[in-house]
């Protein structure tokens, strides 16, 4: 039972590069200082704001602090592949030292459960870990914990003891790559809640479930006096490749920053999302 948000995606894979981009967001004109700080460890530390930004605060040990303290590789690493190849396409400026499985499995939705999960798994909170599969069956991985494991078969799923009971740093990305497997943009679509561009926040998710479909995870946010706000995007692709800090397309000034004054379209490197496919969490 493949995931169908991780089939079909070739044609939209190549018209995503295909749109129209309309003239680049003027919040910021000019910069007297580097946005970017290759020697910068983090995305906190390499990512300078903005003249007149400043991030916005955040709770300690937060799924908002984790994201904005994402170790990177050094500035000018390529992006690899889940076969080890390298990605190309300058579509980024810095890569998550997060270490990737050579399986075909973490793409878009993925990454950013991955991203979640691992933030919980960190802070032992166990019973936050839970992602609906693309049939909407939810997978705890508190269950998986008591050497439970999903059966599949057909339309019919359901728990099987199967396991010792276990919570290895390798059964939890075993548990992870089940759902990888399972689950993608449609069962996360659905997970998420609509959130207004004026709340956004660290952690807001841009998506759009379908196949094909894609997802991107805000990881730092920063704003002026005046109440606006600028952030930053991270992703995966597909296939599957290591995490990514995307590049503004549309403002090079800015870049990599994205301003939040959205009114119709947000254009990423690889795909175009509306205003009103921004979700969180959380209500």
């Amino acid at each position: 039972m493949k995931n169908l948000a991780k089939i079909g995606y070739i044609g939209l894979f190549l018209s995503a590069f295909i749109c129209c981009i309309p003239p680049a967001n003027t919040l910021i004109d000019e910069t007297d200082k580097s946005l970017i700080n290759v020697a910068g460890e983090n995305i906190y530390s390499r990512f300078n704001t903005p003249i007149g930004f400043e991030r916005s605060p955040v709770q300690q040990n937060s799924f908002a602090e984790y994201l904005r303290n994402l170790p990177l590789k050094a500035a000018g690493t390529k992006v690899r592949y889940y076969d080890g190849s390298l990605k190309h396409k300058e579509v980024y400026d810095a890569v998550v030292d997060l270490d990737i499985d050579n399986k075909n499995l973490q793409q878009c939705a993925d990454a950013i459960i991955r991203l979640r999960a691992e933030h919980f798994y960190a802070q032992n909170a166990y019973n936050k870990i839970s992602f609906s599969l693309t049939n909407g069956f939810r997978t705890d991985y508190s269950e998986w914990m008591k050497g439970n494991r999903v059966v599949v078969k057909g339309n019919t799923t359901y728990w099987q003891k199967s396991a010792n009971a276990s919570n290895t740093y390798k059964d939890f990305r075993n548990y992870l790559n089940f759902v990888f497997a399972y689950a993608g943009t449609l069962s996360l679509d659905k997970s998420l809640f609509n959130k207004p561009i004026k709340d956004l926040s660290i952690g807001d998710v841009f998506i759009i479930g379908g196949s094909p479909g894609h997802a991107v995870i805000v990881v730092d946010v920063a704003q002026n006096p005046k109440g606006e706000k600028v952030f930053l995007l991270a992703q995966s692709y597909m296939p599957a490749q290591e995490i990514q800090i995307l590049k503004n397309p549309n403002n090079r000034q800015l870049s990599p920053w994205y301003s939040a004054n959205i009114t119709d379209e947000l254009i990423t490197p690889e795909w175009t999302f509306k205003a009103n496919h921004l979700k969180g969490w959380e209500r």
